[in-house]
């Protein structure tokens, strides 16, 4: 696990922790390393949800599908984040939600079993205190993912969505994880209206774009 002790500091679990403690604390949390291939399924719809997941290396997406059976990705979880710690708190299963991944990935499993025992030792309780940290967090995340899924138009979805990884970015300039494909997905559009729109929008001078980096054009005339 040492090779992954970068990526493990990224997330507020383990942020700023040394390798021992945090060798501890994987013992703590039962951490097990599963590695998966592009486009195997890591969860299935209605599995029951009995550990939480890390992504180490690769990228883990979240999806449902919407009525007409198309999908919809949820989210795009990179390394240092973590997937379905709220079903794995509260110990239900989701009927709608799979989890796949979209390129070779490894994915570290972790148990809250021992967080909220009756009669937790110190680490656990600090890592109890942690985890509450980690589930504000990923609030604050779909919360902005709900911003996006919220606007109507597919061209304000696109606004919502770039000026939030222009934020992250620091700049105007910004790369788009996602292909196109996915990326339609992620706002619940069709790939080729979402096509025709990014192509609407470099041609009105909003944006300009090359394969995934975008720019976002502030002094249009």
């Amino acid at each position: 696990m040492n090779r992954y002790y970068k990526i493990l500091q990224l997330n507020p679990l383990f942020e700023g922790m040394s390798e021992e403690k945090t060798g501890e604390v994987l013992k703590l949390l039962k951490g097990r390393t599963v590695s998966y291939r592009k486009g195997e399924c890591m969860h299935r719809q209605g599995e029951p949800v009995k550990n939480f997941g890390m992504v180490l290396s690769g990228i883990a997406q979240v999806c449902c599908d919407d009525y007409d059976g198309n999908r919809v990705i949820m989210a795009e979880v990179r390394p240092g984040r973590t997937f379905g710690e709220s079903l794995c708190y509260l110990g239900i299963e989701d009927p709608v939600v799979y989890i796949y991944a979209s390129e070779d990935s490894d994915i570290l499993w972790l148990s809250l079993d021992r967080l909220f025992e009756k009669n937790r030792d110190d680490l656990a309780s600090e890592m109890q205190k942690r985890f509450i940290t980690l589930l504000a967090t990923r609030t604050l995340q779909m919360n902005n993912r709900i911003q996006v899924l919220s606007k109507l138009s597919i061209r304000e979805k696109l606004i919502m969505y770039f000026s939030e990884l222009a934020t992250e970015e620091g700049h105007g300039t910004f790369t788009v994880p996602l292909n196109r494909e996915d990326l339609a997905a992620y706002i619940g559009a069709n790939r080729s209206a979402l096509s025709r729109e990014l192509s609407k929008m470099k041609k009105e001078g909003i944006i300009d774009y090359y394969g995934n980096t975008f720019r976002i054009i502030t002094n249009r005339p």
